[in-house]
């Protein structure tokens, strides 16, 4: 329950600071939110669950291995063995994004504005909430 807890609260996280971003873009430069607009939060949420999956399930290969290490121990040391591959394929894709912004037609321009924000927010979420959250929680309940 902790872990898939923790990764739905780090979904949450990243939904809600793309929408609300684009809260203040549609108040502040007329914005509109359209299907482009949902369809890059669902990848994002998608993207989110995925990086945020891959922490934990090194988390839980490690756990039999380091049976003496504290929880918090073991979760540091799976954030470290994904830590490159979470910010090779984040920045991948950040790059390709990227690319897209620049010579990209004006009609996909928000929605990879939104993949964008979703991406990097899900990248930290998934290192630097989900996993302390992770930690956290295993500290209290003990």
């Amino acid at each position: 329950w902790k872990f898939g807890v923790s990764a739905v609260i780090a979904l949450l996280h990243d939904a809600f600071v793309v929408i609300g971003l684009f809260s203040l873009l549609g108040h502040f430069y007329h914005v509109e939110i359209d299907a482009l607009f949902v369809t890059a939060l669902l990848t994002v949420i998608g993207f989110s669950v995925h990086d945020t999956i891959v922490v934990f399930d090194r988390v839980r290969e490690n756990l039999p291995k380091m049976p003496k290490q504290y929880f918090s121990q073991v979760v540091d040391f799976s954030l470290g063995e994904t830590l490159v591959r979470s910010l090779n394929t984040s920045l991948t894709v950040v790059l390709t994004l990227t690319a897209l912004l620049l010579f990209g037609g004006q009609s996909i321009r928000w929605f990879i504005v939104a993949l964008l924000v979703g991406i990097l927010s899900g990248t930290y979420s998934s290192i630097f909430n989900a996993a302390p959250l992770l930690v956290l929680w295993e500290t209290k309940r003990k």
